[in-house]
């Protein structure tokens, strides 16, 4: 029971801001004590509020109080410190599993303050106090609290390591400095943290700014999202309206069509009535006629007979055609085959149409462009195996390897009859068409070739590649580099190397020609659109037995 009376009357004289016992304590006016100053620098930093407040109950005041010394419990805390009696520091003071512990303490230890590389122990903030007061600890060197005390001590000469080598990449200590490390470059560890430091500051600027421009990139991508939202649902919206438009106009249409056939319907039945009423009304008066004809006939006596035979009034004119010819039926049929033919005709062009509307929606595409690569090895993650179409190869040109090489030769060589052979130029073209992003490499042997990028349905089997502009020519020859497009012709001066590569990024494009050898030197970049697939080629420009190949880029040649 003392003893909690004695916590008691420790924790009084504790100040709740620096957990402390008070120094220069004062008495605020809500009744809360705090050192001096402890609740100066906690009003400092309300100064801009103008609102001043108590740390314990949140009380405010203003204008700013005046602070007074309590005097009496300054008293108390002088014979508190007389008896020995000390305050019990919070339980956030003492060491976790995860702190650095005062090497000192006893018991339940506190947290470090500092570490003394010279002690190689660590203090909390009483035991360290020394190492402030004694002139036998001021040259000592202290740092934050650490666990790892002992890597700052050469192990070697257990000194403690102040120098750095840059040689080695280590700290050592002055020791090392004139024994192993003697001729090496070495520094104060501090000069060599402060250059790092500069160093990781810059990383760090670098790091910074990509963030930035990333964050932008995340914005632009954001807007990109919402335009494509806002631009699907437009669209879809509009083509709604049209649809509902074309469904109303049909029906108008189809209604305007039944209109039209029921009012020639009625018109046609009346007539058709009109004279079936008159022809029924005549067979209604022959039948008459002939009744009273056949009565006369029957007469027995001669007299009765003739005497009535004159009395008998002639036939009228009949007010119908002798004989109505009906033409073999047609009614509605021209008006049924007519619509069907409209019907026919819509198909076709919505048919037409709507495969254009299919194209243009899968052509919707957001690109985001991609950086060129900028090894060989980055190219060649977008090799494609390419061959030599037999069918638009010139008869001079012999295809071997796998139709992967042509070499240029004297006599003709038997090809069936194609209507894609080239007949005037010695070129030929690549199989496979070629989309998105795309490279190859031709390894040039004797002679002099072009390297060709072309559209095929060009239908100009008789025009040298780069006459037109729907091909483009790098010429590859011993000693230079030419480029051809639309018939402009274009010296290069670049490394040379037996190889060229080719990257194309159709989307973006890019066509780009690179001299390929240890590493890789740009020849050309060529920057346009392209509308169609294109495909690679080839023209040899002689001697006879000049020869092209394109480098198979797979398995164990994929590096050359």
């Amino acid at each position: 029971m003392a003893q909690a009376e004695v916590q008691m009357e420790i924790e009084r004289i504790c100040c709740s801001i620096c957990l402390d016992q008070l120094k220069d304590p004062v008495a605020i006016s809500c009744g809360h004590n705090y050192c001096m100053n402890c609740i100066k620098t906690h009003w400092d930093e309300e100064d801009e509020k103008k609102l001043y407040s108590c740390p314990q109950c949140r009380q405010t005041f203003t204008p700013r109080p005046v602070l007074v010394k309590n005097t009496m419990l300054e008293d108390l805390v002088e014979e508190m410190k007389k008896t020995g009696l000390q305050a019990a520091p919070a339980d956030h003071c003492y060491a976790g599993p995860e702190d650095v512990a005062c090497d000192v303490c006893t018991g339940k230890r506190l947290k470090a303050f500092k570490s003394c590389l010279v002690c190689l122990a660590s203090y909390c903030e009483k035991h360290l106090q020394p190492h402030y007061d004694s002139p036998t600890f001021k040259k000592h060197t202290l740092v934050d609290p650490s666990n790892k005390l002992q890597e700052s001590i050469c192990s070697r000469h257990n000194e403690v390591m102040k120098m750095f080598c840059r040689n080695d990449q280590q700290c050592i200590c002055y020791l090392c400095l004139m024994d192993e490390h003697k001729s090496h470059d070495t520094v104060l560890a501090a000069e060599e943290r402060t250059e790092r430091q500069k160093e990781l500051e810059g990383s760090r600027l670098n790091i910074q700014k990509r963030i930035l421009n990333r964050e932008d990139n995340l914005k632009l991508l954001h807007q990109e999202v919402e335009a494509i939202n806002i631009s699907a649902d437009e669209t879809v919206e509009h083509s709604q309206q049209i649809f509902t438009e074309l469904f109303c106009l049909m029906e108008e249409r189809r209604s305007d069509v039944e209109q039209q056939v029921r009012s020639q319907q009625r018109t046609e039945l009346s007539r058709v009535e009109e004279l079936q009423e008159k022809v029924e009304q005549e067979i209604t008066e022959l039948k008459k006629s002939d009744a009273e004809l056949k009565k006369i006939s029957h007469t027995e006596d001669l007299n009765q007979f003739l005497l009535n035979y004159p009395s008998l009034s002639p036939l009228s004119e009949s007010t119908v055609s002798s004989s109505i010819n009906i033409r073999p039926l047609r009614y509605f049929k021209d008006v049924k085959t007519f619509v069907s033919e409209v019907r026919d005709e819509l198909q076709d062009v919505l048919t037409e149409k709507w495969t254009n509307i299919l194209l243009m929606v899968s052509k919707v595409d957001v690109f985001l462009p991609q950086a060129e690569p900028k090894t060989r090895a980055g190219f060649l993650k977008y090799s494609r195996k390419i061959t030599l179409d037999p069918n638009t190869a010139n008869t001079r040109l012999l295809l071997s390897d796998g139709n992967r090489k042509a070499t240029f030769m004297s006599g003709n060589q038997f090809y069936s009859s194609h209507p894609e052979r080239f007949s005037d130029y010695n070129q030929v073209l690549s199989r496979e068409s070629l989309t998105g992003r795309c490279y190859w490499e031709v390894e040039k042997g004797l002679g002099g070739i072009h390297l060709v990028v072309a559209y095929k349905d060009h239908n100009t089997v008789n025009v040298k590649f780069g006459e037109s502009k729907k091909s483009f020519a790098l010429g590859f020859f011993k000693q230079r580099y030419e480029f051809k497009h639309n018939k402009v012709l274009t010296t290069i001066s670049a490394p040379h190397s037996s190889i060229v590569g080719v990257y194309l990024d159709h989307r973006a494009g890019i066509l780009s020609f690179y001299s390929v050898s240890e590493t890789m030197t740009l020849i050309l970049r060529v920057q346009t659109t392209f509308t169609q697939p294109l495909y690679a080629g080839l023209v040899m420009c002689g001697p006879i037995g000049c020869t092209a190949e394109l480098c198979e880029l797979t398995g164990a040649n994929l590096v050359k």
